[in-house]
């Protein structure tokens, strides 16, 4: 009986050989091992020789590096030939041309051993090479998927912060390239979701598809843990609630409903609900769920004060005042490393933008008293609109404001709150505010161990359902409280040019 040989196979490989490396090369295709450096490898062993892949720029992709003639390699790169092969004296080569999406050519598979090349040999080379062009091509869709990821969420951190210096044109402007409509709106609310660092990408993901994605989800440049959405005309609200009530481990802070010029102050309302959020059961807090000192003032004479106060920057072009209202404010209520991720610029610059503010208002930014006014009079500005039919009165004062019956009665209430500790929290805390803050201070004046004094101060939020170590709304609203009580001086500001410049101005 005659037949054909079959090309230089060696008699003892079989079918089952066959079947073998088919089986192994297949594995490389499973999810855990798409690797193409792993492929390479096993190419290598598989033919018992060497092997690499040059990249159509002749870098090395993977494997080990094979001499190889450069111009043959340039033919297959640039698509002239698509494979070759050199037999030499201990010496035996095979060049195969592999696809690369969106490269401008192809990679080269480079295979040397020093036998000839069977037939075996050879159909593993070239079913190696058809493996390599699949994985390339996930890679590369894998890659592009993800560079488009990162440049929408890009995209939304920046259409943030153009929201929060009150550019509301321009945010606009650029998100509707992408989410037609979204921001097609006069008002919205801020939630901010707070979760591991680790499972940020997934609870932001989460939130892009609770919302539909229609809300603008962007993961906090700030701090790792946080997730900010902003929601027109509050329609995240319930679920995001659902959301967190799934996901244990995470809190909710949202604002109350504010314009978008008004984004920054929705977005502290949040930061300021996320602590209150810490208390509750359910791990969820809503801002507008408590009162706030500024709604017990009478809003007229609110806003003329304000008016006076923020007087000096009326004379700055519109964009530099916005600019500079918007960092301080942000600035009062987060450090200026937070702010200036938060507002995509160098910390210098916001120190530099609050110190200016400092300058014209001619305040002490250093003062807590000082910051808890400025940051009311920054938050009026922008919050509360006076009705053009109502008379304002023409000479309002903080000191006045701080006198109202329903102010007093709220600081009353919340003061009070610390009253039943034997410690004297309410002692601890006053001092600790009247010394700007630093425990060290405070802890000279009351005798005590600064870290004392923090523990106080510790102990004091959850009884007052706010968090005062790290200075925000919370803080400055515990600040008011003590100045509606008389427990602290109301500040009073350097003169500015007023109507009557032998008055000064009161907060």
């Amino acid at each position: 009986m005659a037949g054909r040989r079959d090309g230089d196979r060696p008699a003892h490989m079989t079918g089952a050989d066959d079947a073998l490396w088919a089986r192994q090369l297949l594995e490389q295709l499973r999810q855990t091992g798409r690797d193409v450096h792993r492929v390479v490898t096993w190419l290598a062993g598989a033919v018992h020789g060497s092997a690499c892949l040059q990249g159509a720029d002749g870098g090395l992709v993977a494997g080990t590096p094979v001499p190889v003639d450069a111009d043959l390699v340039a033919d297959i790169a640039a698509g002239r030939i698509s494979s070759a092969a050199w037999d030499d004296t201990g010496r035996h080569l095979r060049l195969v041309g592999v696809e690369q999406p969106g490269s401008s050519g192809a990679c080269v598979l480079a295979v040397c051993r020093e036998t000839p090349f069977d037939r075996r040999a050879s159909d593993i080379v070239s079913h190696t090479a058809q493996v390599l062009e699949l994985l390339l091509r996930v890679h590369g869709s894998t890659e592009a998927a993800h560079r488009l990821e990162r440049a929408t969420s890009d995209l939304r951190l920046a259409i943030l912060q153009l929201l929060m210096v009150e550019d509301t044109v321009a945010a606009r402007r650029v998100a509707a390239g992408l989410w037609p409509g979204l921001l097609d709106t006069d008002t919205a609310c801020v939630y901010v979701l707070e979760g591991c660092a680790e499972d940020r990408d997934r609870i932001a993901e989460d939130c892009l598809d609770v919302t539909r994605e229609q809300a603008l989800v962007v993961r906090c440049p700030a701090v790792d843990a946080h997730v900010i959405v902003v929601a027109p005309r509050d329609t995240a609200a319930v679920p995001l609630r659902d959301l967190v009530g799934r996901r244990p481990g995470i809190l909710l802070g949202g604002s109350a409903p504010q314009s978008l010029a008004s984004t920054a102050t929705a977005y502290g309302q949040a930061v300021s609900a996320l602590a209150v959020a810490r208390f509750r059961p359910d791990k969820q807090a809503v801002y507008a769920e408590r009162t706030h000192p500024e709604r017990l003032m009478d809003p007229a004479a609110l806003h003329a004060w304000t008016a006076r106060l923020l007087r000096p920057l009326d004379t700055l072009a519109h964009h530099t005042r916005a600019e500079l209202l918007a960092t301080t404010r942000l600035g009062l209520e987060f450090t200026a490393v937070s702010a200036a991720k938060v507002l995509g610029v160098s910390r210098n610059t916001v120190r530099a933008r609050m110190e200016r503010v400092e300058a014209l208002l001619h305040a002490d930014f250093s003062d807590l008293t000082v910051r808890a006014v400025a940051h009311l009079a920054l938050n009026t500005q922008v919050g509360m609109a006076l009705d053009a039919g109502e008379p304002a009165p023409a000479h309002a004062r903080l000191g006045d404001l701080l006198t109202g019956p329903a102010l007093g009665t709220w600081a009353r209430d919340l003061i009070g709150r610390l009253d039943s500790d034997s410690r004297d929290l309410r002692r601890t805390l006053r001092t600790w505010i009247a010394a700007g803050g630093n425990a060290e201070r405070a802890a000279q004046t009351l005798g005590m161990h600064a870290q004392t004094v923090r523990e106080h101060v510790r102990s004091a939020e959850p009884v007052l359902e706010r968090q005062l170590l790290a200075a925000g709304s919370d803080l400055y609203e515990v600040v008011l409280a003590h100045l509606a009580l008389g427990d602290l001086h109301v500040p009073v500001f350097s003169r500015v040019k007023t109507d009557h410049p032998d008055s000064p101005v009161h907060g």
